[in-house]
C-alpha cells in the first residue's frame, strides 16, 4: 500500500523540525521551500533553519528557566535543532548561542541526507493542493503574500503583525579592549561559556545622555504602507522605541549595569552596552538589544559613540520587518490543525510562538501529530505542566483570541503547582512562600516529572 505523504511548507527552524520528526518516525516528507526562487527580506541564503535575527537560543538553565526547560524536553525527543545547536555552539554565558552558519549548514545537510525527505525549491502561491492530505503551514513570519492572503480568505480572520528586527554586528578585532572587557554578568558560566562570554562598553552618566539624545534625534527609515500602524512585539523592542520612552527606559534594559565590573577603570559604569559572540570563530560579535530601523549611515555614527566601538567596523547593521501570525488560539485545534480544513496544521512562528526554541518546538510537535495521524498511531501531547505542552496549550486555546499576541516560553503558561509545594511546611508548622529560583524549580521539577511519565506511556504504547 502506497504510504501517504506529508507536506510541509517552510524550511525555518518549525519546518525543518517538523520535517525531521515524522521522517524519522518512517513518514515519507516533501518540504517545500520558496528560496532561492524567491528571496525573502531578511533571509541572506538559501539554508534551512536560517537565523535571520539574533544568534541565540537563551537559557540553557533547565532547573530555573522555562527556555532551558524546553531545551532539555526537546533534546529528549531527538530534537534537530537542538543536536545542532549543541554542536556549533558558541560561548555565551548562561545561554545556548550558536555560530549561525554553521548551524544552518548542519540542518540542510541533515535534511538533505534523510532518506525519507525530499527538498522541492518554489513557492507555494496559495492554499495547498486539495490532493495533499496532510499539510503543515511553517512559513514563519515572512510568509509570502499570495500563502498568506489564501489562509486569510480561508479562515475569515485579519492576519495580525508585528515587527521583528535585526541587532547590528562588528567585527571583533575592531573593538577597542582598552575600553571594554570580556565578563558575563555575575560571572555566570553557560553551556559553552567561561564566565566571560560577553563584551561589555561602559558609559558614565554624560556619554549615556548624549546616546539617548542622539537615538532619539537620529533619522529612520519610512515603513513601506503595508507596515504602517503595526505593532512592536515587546520582547523584540527597537531600541528607539525603548530610548523614546524615557531616559532611564535602556539603563533599566538591554544597557543594565548590574552583575559587572569594569577592570579598566575603577569608575563604576553607569550603563553599559553589551556584545555577544556571534559566530565560533569569535570573529563577529552582536549588539544584544539594538534592533533598529534607523538608517545605516545614522547607525554607523550613533553607534560609534559608544565607549569601545569608536573604530567599529560592522559586519551587518540593523534592521527590520514584519512579522505576520495567525489568531491561533481561535483558528486551531489541540493539534495545532486548522478547524475549518483538518488536513491543514500550521507550526512555529505564524502560530503566534516567539522565538527561536519555541517555533521549532511547535515544529516538532505538528510534525510528529502529522506522522501518528498518517501512521494510525494515538495522539498524545506533552502535559501541560511540561514547557512544550504549556506553549501548544498557549496557542492552542489557552491564550485570550481577543487579545492574543505572540509570547515566548515562560512559567506563566504553565498551570500553578500545588499550594503544598509553593508553600511547604516548615519545622514549626508554618508555611513558607517560595520566592526566585526556588520557586521556578518547583515548577521545572514538575515538568521533568510529567515528561518522563508522558514518554514513558508513549514507549508503552509502542
Amino acid at each position: 500500500m502506497k504510504k501517504e505523504t506529508l507536506h510541509i511548507i517552510g524550511a525555518g527552524l518549525a519546518g525543518s523540525e517538523a520535517a525531521w520528526q515524522a521522517a524519522n518516525m518512517d513518514v515519507q516528507v516533501v518540504l517545500h521551500e520558496m528560496r532561492p526562487v524567491v528571496k525573502t527580506a531578511a533571509h541572506q541564503t538559501d539554508n534551512c533553519a536560517e537565523l535571520v535575527c539574533s544568534n541565540s537560543f537563551r537559557s540553557d538553565d533547565q532547573e530555573h528557566n522555562a527556555v532551558g526547560l524546553i531545551h532539555a524536553e526537546m533534546r529528549r525527543l531527538d530534537s534537530l535543532i537542538m543536536r545542532e545547536g549543541d554542536s556549533t555552539a558558541v560561548p555565551a554565558g548562561g545561554a545556548l548561542a550558536v555560530d549561525r552558519y554553521l548551524f544552518s549548514q548542519g540542518v540542510t545537510k541533515s535534511l538533505e541526507d534523510h532518506p525519507n525527505i525530499t527538498i522541492e525549491r518554489a513557492e507555494i502561491d496559495g492554499l495547498p493542493p486539495k490532493e495533499w492530505e496532510h499539510v503543515i503551514i511553517a512559513t514563519g513570519p515572512l510568509t509570502s503574500t499570495p500563502l498568506a492572503e489564501a489562509v486569510q480568505k480561508l479562515t475569515g480572520e485579519d492576519a495580525l503583525a508585528f515587527f521583528d528586527a535585526l541587532a547590528p554586528i562588528v567585527h571583533t578585532d575592531s573593538i577597542n579592549m582598552d575600553v571594554a572587557w570580556f565578563q558575563s554578568r555575575y560571572d555566570k558560566v553557560g553551556p559553552a561559556g567561561t564566565g566571560k562570554d560577553y563584551l561589555n562598553c561602559p558609559m558614565n552618566k554624560e556619554q549615556y545622555d548624549a546616546f539617548i539624545e542622539a537615538l532619539v534625534t537620529a533619522e529612520y527609515g519610512d515603513f513601506k504602507q503595508w507596515e504602517k500602524d503595526t505593532p512592536y512585539f515587546e520582547g523584540c523592542m527597537p531600541i528607539e522605541v525603548m530610548a523614546a520612552r524615557g531616559i532611564e527606559t535602556l539603563r533599566f534594559g538591554p544597557m543594565k549595569p548590574v552583575g559587572l565590573t569594569n577592570p579598566n577603570s575603577e569608575e563604576k559604569p553607569y550603563a553599559v552596552v553589551q556584545l555577544r559572540q556571534d559566530n565560533k570563530l569569535g570573529t563577529l560579535y552582536n549588539i544584544v538589544g539594538f534592533q533598529t530601523k534607523m538608517k545605516y549611515g545614522e547607525q554607523i555614527r550613533v553607534f560609534k559613540a559608544i565607549p569601545g566601538l569608536e573604530n567599529a567596523e560592522f559586519a551587518r547593521l540593523g534592521g527590520m520587518h514584519r512579522n505576520t501570525f495567525i489568531n491561533s488560539p481561535k483558528l486551531l485545534d489541540e493539534t495545532l490543525r486548522l478547524k475549518v480544513q483538518p488536513r491543514i496544521r500550521f507550526a512555529g512562528q505564524i502560530t503566534g510562538c516567539e522565538g527561536y526554541i519555541e517555533s521549532a518546538s511547535v515544529g516538532l510537535m505538528a510534525g510528529r501529530f502529522a506522522a501518528s495521524e498518517i501512521l494510525g498511531l494515538e495522539i498524545t501531547s506533552p502535559p501541560k505542566t511540561t514547557s512544550m505542552g504549556a506553549l501548544l496549550n498557549h496557542v492552542t486555546g489557552g491564550a485570550n483570541a481577543d487579545t492574543f499576541q505572540p509570547m515566548n516560553i515562560n512559567f506563566g503558561l504553565f498551570p500553578l503547582p500545588p499550594d503544598e509545594l509553593l508553600r511547604p511546611k516548615q519545622e514549626n508548622g508554618r508555611r513558607r512562600k517560595l520566592k526566585g529560583k526556588d520557586r521556578k524549580k518547583v515548577y521545572t521539577d514538575l515538568a521533568r516529572r510529567d515528561f518522563n511519565a508522558w514518554l514513558n506511556e508513549k514507549r508503552d504504547a509502542a
